[in-house]
């Protein structure tokens, strides 16, 4: 599912509007101040000033928070934040920390330069310019490939038998794949020369070289080699100083490289976020990161601009850097923002893994492309155009053919059996081979990095890791029987109907195993594979019994959490101290919370009994439907783009090249209005409205069937330009003028509010529900004008920002909070820092 996260909150702990010499309230007044404002807030005739929060006065995370927001307008109370109210979860308790405490000493903060000014505004003639030279530049780039491609065709074509075709296919392909992997480099050094630290407007002139530099090198085929030397050449190619023995997993390719520094025998694990930019306040901020010798970079981390580690250190998974923190050497740091920890994330030992067995592996790569995928992609449609007599019918209808209705007919037929045969033969193959590879790595042995045994468990990794099939059988009773096919351990589950969401990953579906009764929101990535530089582990990963998971959790091989745990979104598992057990986990670095409240079990009649039996078969049913309605739409743009490329072909002896780039450039206008056109339809008698249901609610599962058949991929291509607010109001959000959007994700777009001149960085998520065991809720998000959210900010549902206020990168802004105008938050969860200008990426 596009979410189901955490019925948890967190506020600030300081109230910046207070003035530091402001004399306190007495304990015993703010013990009845606070009494009142939570009568008011949980919408009771008084709270006792032992009562219980959660246990006795029934509020939930939602009313705490409303609870927080409440306190901090009141500048003679001191600020609570939802650390001190699950610590304290009674009025006296509660009154008497805050009295006795006193704020801890700022840590000092490295030096920074100085910020800079506020990018001065651009009016709309410079947007619309923006706008009209990044689609020239898209219609040119399809213009050049079309050229290209139907050069290569011709000669392709011209072979006289299978093997000289197939020769000409290799030549041909080595010759396109070295122009597509150096365009991007030499378009770096030419449009930009050397990365320096600057701030640049957005839609600028400059902004426009930027952008198209950023695209370029972010499209580039080398990025298919993340995790193999050939990416860290890459990079060094584009003015990276990186060590020797550096490994790379992340996919997510750092744009102002020569900001980049990586020493020797550094280690970056997947989903790591470093750009060596950000976009902030309505412009563009580049800036240097600076990681020393033999450093770990553990999964799901953001490292801001103006950050370093040092030599041996190590930052933690589900954790970030923000601008100017520095870890020190042999420093092992965790938590958003990143502090102080005793944890070892490396996890496994170093083996032997030299130059020449780098060198070796990173040929044989170029090779297998050069000789096998090449060939395969680029001369595959000649072998099926002039080899294949029983398809040319269909693919080479002739001068009148697109008049005539067997022409169509046909080609519906083809493209249903191309598509839909697909899918068995894919179950069928992951069925299989990944078993069979997975009796060639064994668990908990060291194995060099490059190696045989390597290219066995990255391949098992390539063929599970199947969006496709996540997003098809998620959400409903068929994502059990999904994973256990690939090898989950899921023996004991208990069938929910939602047992996982839309997005599951791991290293190794054979080393991972869930618990009987627990559930799983998206997002959810397994750790069970340790890495250092040289070597990887294949790790055992279990998660524990009736446990709810939230979104974005990266799970470790080490985590320390056993059975009827809550692990909230974007929470930090921990991998030291003692097993956490009918708990709840809470941030990052994470504090304990409830497992559950009151009002999370106001459906628990439906978990068991003829009930549960009854709506399961109901939702089955309905999730059955959804699930035919994603392959049906699926399917028919298939059809659509094979009849718009078969129109191109039968064009072609007329017009030339020009048939080929036109259908290329009508490719992405056509995507976006067929999947606007498709979400409408879903979405046009039941629109995502807000909700408290149960997840045998029929309301729930039209959001999941929201969720599930319209694409959202497609939107991605249109990040840091105009276009993407387009295409933001067609799909129902509502948005205002001159929003810079870098990669933001909105999971129910006609819920979503967002003001004049806001920036959202990339990576940052506006999610308007959440789900907690067997109940969903949903609510709206407003974003007013001239916010900023940092890269990775996570924001919940029922959430408001006020005008200007800013989201620091890798925050999350939990459901309810209200973020005053002009405010700066950061963490996780998010609560009030202080000024940016300290630069200590904190200052709570």
């Amino acid at each position: 599912m596009t979410g189901k996260s955490l019925e948890v909150l967190a506020t600030g702990p300081a109230d910046p509007t207070r003035p530091h010499d402001e004399a306190p309230v007495p304990a015993a007044g703010i013990q009845e101040t606070f009494a009142l404002l939570l009568a008011d807030v949980a919408q009771v005739e008084e709270v006792p000033l032992d009562s219980h929060f959660f246990d006795d006065v029934g509020a939930d995370s939602l009313v705490m928070a409303h609870f927080c927001a409440r306190v901090r307008k009141c500048p003679e109370l001191p600020a609570v934040s939802m650390r001190d109210v699950y610590r304290h979860p009674t009025v006296r308790d509660l009154a008497a920390a805050l009295a006795q405490s006193d704020p801890a000493p700022a840590a000092p903060a490295p030096a920074v330069r100085p910020p800079a000014p506020a990018a001065a505004p651009l009016g709309r003639p410079r947007y619309v310019l923006c706008g009209v030279l990044q689609a020239a530049s898209f219609v040119g780039y399809a213009f050049l490939v079309a050229f290209v491609s139907t050069a290569g065709y011709e000669w392709i074509a011209a072979g006289t038998h299978l093997l000289d075709a197939y020769l000409r296919s290799v030549v041909f392909g080595a010759v396109s794949l070295l122009v597509v992997c150096a365009l991007p480099v030499l378009a770096k050094w030419l449009l930009i020369g050397r990365w320096k630290p600057r701030r640049i407007s957005v839609w600028s002139l400059a902004y426009i070289r930027f952008w198209l530099v950023k695209t370029l090198v972010r499209s580039n085929p080398l990025v298919l080699f993340a995790g193999s030397p050939l990416f860290v050449l890459y990079l060094k190619a584009l003015g990276a100083r990186m060590g020797r023995g550096v490994t790379i997993l992340s996919r997510n390719v750092p744009v102002c490289t020569d900001l980049l520094t990586v020493g020797d025998g550094t280690v970056i694990r997947k989903d790591v976020l470093i750009s060596c930019y950000r976009a902030h306040d309505g412009a563009i901020e580049t800036g240097p990161v600076t990681l020393g010798r033999d450093v770990v970079v553990s999964e799901a981390t953001v490292l801001d601009i103006d950050t370093s580690m040092g030599d041996r250190a190590q930052l933690g998974h589900a954790s970030s850097l923000h601008a100017g923190q520095a870890v020190p050497d042999g420093g092992h740091w965790h938590g958003s923002p990143a502090q102080p920890g005793g944890a070892d994330f490396l996890g496994v030992e170093p083996a032997r893994c030299g130059a020449v067995r780098r060198a070796v592996h990173s040929v044989l790569l170029l090779l297998t492309a050069l000789l096998v995928y090449v060939p395969l992609t680029v001369g595959c449609l000649d072998v099926l155009l002039s080899r294949a007599a029983e398809l040319s019918t269909v693919l080479e209808p002739g001068s009148a053919a697109l008049g005539e209705w067997v022409f169509y007919a046909d080609l519906l037929a083809f493209t249903a059996v191309v598509f839909f045969g697909a899918v068995p033969l894919t179950l069928v193959m992951l069925a299989t081979v990944p078993r069979l590879l997975g009796l060639l790595v064994k668990p908990g042995r060291v194995y060099p990095l490059y190696g045989f045994h390597h290219a066995v468990h990255r391949a098992t990794f390539l063929l599970t890791n199947r969006r496709f099939l996540t997003r098809l059988f998620g959400d409903s009773s068929c994502i059990v029987h999904y994973l256990r096919g690939i090898g989950y351990d899921l023996s004991r589950l208990e069938q929910t109907g939602s047992n996982f969401g839309t997005a599951v990953k791991h290293e190794s579906p054979s080393a991972s195993a869930v618990g009987s009764g627990t559930m799983v929101a998206d997002g959810l990535s397994i750790m069970n594979a340790d890495y250092s530089s040289t070597s990887f582990r294949l790790a055992p990963t279990s998660i524990g019994a009736r446990n709810y998971l939230g979104n974005r959790i990266a799970y470790p091989s080490r985590g320390r959490t056993g059975d009827n745990c809550l692990l909230a979104t974007k929470v930090m598992v921990p991998v030291d101290g003692p097993l956490r057990e009918n708990t709840g986990l809470l941030g990052s670095p994470c504090f304990e919370i409830p497992r559950s409240v009151l009002r999370d079990s106001t459906f628990d009649d439906l978990k068991s009994g003829a009930e549960l039996r009854s709506r399961l078969r109901a939702k089955n049913r309905h999730n059955a439907v959804t699930m035919a309605l994603f392959l049906t739409a699926g399917w028919l743009y298939f059809f659509c783009v094979t009849v718009l490329y078969s129109g191109a072909a039968d064009l072609y002896a007329q017009w030339g090249t020009v048939a080929l780039a036109l259908a290329n450039a009508l490719l992405l206008p056509f995507s976006v209005l067929y999947n606007v056109l498709v979400e409408r339809a879903v979405s046009a008698v039941h629109r995502p409205e807000p909700l408290f249901c149960s997840i045998y609610d029929i309301a729930f599962w039209r959001r999941e069937r929201y969720w599930k058949v319209p694409a959202e991929n497609y939107v991605r291509i249109f990040n840091g330009t105009p276009f993407k607010n387009i295409v933001w109001r067609m799909l129902g959000v509502r948005i205002g003028s001159r929003v810079f959007d870098d990669g933001c994700s909105l999971t129910e777009r006609p819920m979503v509010a967002i003001g004049d001149g806001c920036t959202l960085a990339a990576g940052s998520v506006l999610q308007c529900h959440s789900q907690e065991d067997g109940a969903f809720k949903s609510d709206r998000i407003t974003i007013g004008s001239g916010c900023t959210l940092g890269v990775g900010a996570f924001v919940h549902y029922g959430v408001t920002v006020g005008d200007g206020a800013l989201l620091e990168a890798d925050s999350f802004l939990m459901k309810g909070e209200t973020v005053p105008a002009h405010a700066r938050w950061a963490g996780n969860p998010a609560r009030p820092a202080g000024p940016e200008q300290d630069g200590s990426g904190g200052g709570f």
